[in-house]
């Protein structure tokens, strides 16, 4: 809910970014996710000087994915040594922690203050102080609340100190107003040589698009951190990812690889939470990378991955799309076509939000059968009859509704979907694109299953439809990605979609003639990492165990910024961390090199192969019944 983003200057954050707060502001007329009041920051003056990156000595920084905890340590001259711990608290989802520990090699004075900063697009900022005296505690609570660009929302955030010293010997705390956007409190204390003194900082950030009354909310839960204790929050907090990592992926004998498929795992839990109604963006909460926005990256790269592992939180994702049905709805009818068409780019109220010059917005016509067969795979996974009734089923019939209209229909075998963005989105506005077709395909006939489940009778047309798309060739008997395709280079995989996920070719020649083809087509630079990912599920599934390998490689290990191998969209990108690359290569990893396979009596497994340098596989808690499958 809440990303924290690091930075490598002594106890600051780079950004802190909130799921699901929206507003129009700067880029291209559409809502935008909006930075947050960057509520861990703070500073520590020793002997009246200030720490910063120039006079702290042997910095360094890790990441726990286990526990997901940021921990910097330094030695500040002669004087201490310093160490810092962040939390953003998996129990507790708008609550924050920073934990400070500082030894002193001699006799020191410090004075720490936590300051609270409103970025500069917010307006309105009003910033308070107050005390409540108990008579067991003293809570001092620095707030700020401010508008977001527009005025929309009402955006609050509150945090307070923990400390130590039993009540009464604690410091006293001092309230400055600085400027306008900018707040702090501080203490100062004496630490004797050899002594540790350490203690806590604990915020909530909240806005009102999670509450009616977010500034006494984050009050309240700044509170409720405070009076539950360093000791219980950091120990709710392990036990809440403990529960995450029950679902697992390990690999044998190639370290590299586990701690880099970890990573993924972590950043895309990260991204995620149970009984939301809310869906992770391409770069999640690392920033305002996309604007927030929700795109076919969550359905067909993220969910997958996430459905396997933990169904309870791809629930989130789609009670997200769920809840934009009408939105959906009005979008089909305002062009012309019947049932719901999902738009390209989502943020808060499901209405379209791609910037004008980008034509996938009016285009990109995929989307609509990725999010109706995320629901079907929900459906297969969790095989909740219920949900289907409720959900999946509005979600799939009026998807499957959208694609019988807006198919022409010229002929038997000739039904044809015309000026559309191909998946391979440099092709614009052609006819007949692979991947439109054969998914529109798949999402008529999962309706017309769903229907079957559910004793509702389908509607004859849907199959119709289905059975009469046309899916091109080449001359060579390639599948052709569109009806004007001659062979050039392509942003990202098209035709190869339909061996996996969509299993519209399943004939093995067929598979290996398109990859070949596309796998010569794909530039060095510029282009997202998910490709590399279906070639590599695709070659484990062949049994080419050297090709899956080269290709699992070129999916990521160029894409990977220092010092925490971040991934990025692109080979030697700067805008992490991709999480829809992330999402891919896990597909790879659990349905390729696992075999692990979607149907609709549930998960099973399918023949494939390892990669040699892997000795063996386990997968953990898989689906409903936390299932372990071994791969050898």
């Amino acid at each position: 809910m809440i990303g924290i983003v690091s930075s490598p200057e002594p106890f600051r954050v780079k950004d802190v970014v909130l799921a699901g707060a929206y507003d129009l502001y700067g880029r291209g007329r559409v809502s935008n996710f909006l930075k947050s009041f960057n509520l861990l920051n703070m500073y520590l003056e020793v002997d009246n000087k200030r720490i910063d990156r120039s006079t702290a000595t042997n910095f360094q920084q890790e990441l726990d994915m286990h526990h997901a905890s940021f921990t910097s340590t330094f030695d500040y001259g002669d004087k201490a040594s310093v160490s810092y711990t962040y939390y953003s608290l998996r129990h507790l989802p708008f609550t924050v922690l920073m934990d400070v520990s500082i030894t002193a090699k001699k006799d020191i004075d410090i004075t720490s203050a936590s300051v609270m900063e409103a970025p500069d697009a917010l307006k309105d900022v009003q910033n308070y102080y107050n005390e409540i005296d108990r008579p067991h505690v003293t809570i001092s609570l620095l707030t700020s609340s401010a508008k977001s660009p527009t005025g929309k929302l009402l955006m609050c955030a509150s945090n307070t100190f923990l400390f130590t010293e039993p009540h009464g010997q604690e410091p006293r705390v001092i309230h400055e107003m600085w400027d306008n956007n900018m707040h702090l409190m501080k203490f100062s204390k004496k630490i004797k040589a050899g002594e540790t003194y350490s203690f806590s900082i604990a915020g909530s950030s909240i806005t009102s698009a999670h509450h009616d009354d977010p500034l006494n909310e984050a009050e309240r839960l700044t509170i409720y951190a405070k009076l539950e204790g360093r000791e219980r929050l950091i120990n709710f907090h392990n036990k809440a990812w403990d529960a995450l990592w029950q679902s697992d992926i390990v690999i044998e004998g190639d370290d590299q690889s586990q701690q880099d498929i970890h990573s993924m795992l972590y950043h895309l839990y990260s991204f995620t939470r149970e009984g939301t109604a809310l869906s992770p963006s391409p770069m999640g909460l690392s920033g305002l990378g996309y604007n927030g926005h929700v795109f076919w990256d969550t359905e067909l790269w993220m969910f997958p991955a996430v459905l396997v592992l933990h169904p309870e939180i791809a629930k989130s994702m789609l009670e997200y799309r769920f809840k934009r049905l009408d939105a959906a709805k009005r979008n089909a009818f305002s062009k012309g076509f019947k049932g719901a068409m999902f738009p390209w780019e989502s943020a808060e109220t499901g209405v379209e939000e791609t910037p004008v010059w980008a034509l996938s917005g009016p285009f990109e016509h995929h989307i609509t059968a990725c999010v109706g067969m995320a629901a079907w795979n929900y459906y297969c996974v969790t095989q909740d009859k219920n949900w289907l009734r409720e959900k999946g089923w509005p979600i799939l019939s009026a998807t499957a509704d959208f694609w019988a209209s807006r198919v022409e229909r010229n002929g038997p075998g000739k039904f044809e979907i015309k000026n559309v963005v191909a998946a391979d989105e440099w092709a614009e506005n052609v006819d007949n694109d692979a991947f439109t077709n054969a998914a529109a395909k798949t999402n008529l006939q999962d309706a017309t299953e769903a229907a079957k489940i559910l004793g509702i009778v389908p509607d004859s047309d849907w199959l119709n439809v289905a059975n009469n798309i046309l899916i091109l060739k080449l001359e060579n008997g390639v599948t052709s990605e569109h009806g004007s395709y001659h062979g050039e280079g392509i942003k990202q995989a098209d035709v190869n979609l339909l061996a996996y996920p969509l299993k519209q070719i399943t004939d093995v020649a067929q598979i290996k003639k398109d990859l070949e083809y596309y796998g010569s087509r794909i530039p060095n630079e510029g282009t997202p990492a998910m490709t590399q990912a279906i070639f590599t599920l695709l070659y484990a599934r062949l049994g080419d165990k050297e090709k899956a390998w080269q290709w699992f490689r070129d999916a990521y290990i160029p894409n990977l910024d220092p010092p925490f191998r971040i991934i990025a969209e692109t080979k030697g990108g700067t805008n992490p961390y991709f999480s829809t690359g992330a999402g891919g290569i896990l597909q790879a990893v659990l349905m390729g090199f696992g075999g692990l396979d979607i149907t609709a009596k549930g998960i099973g497994q399918v023949k494939s192969v390892l990669p040699t340098q892997w000795k063996s596989l386990t997968i953990k808690g898989v689906g409903p019944g936390k299932k372990t499958f071994v791969v050898k």
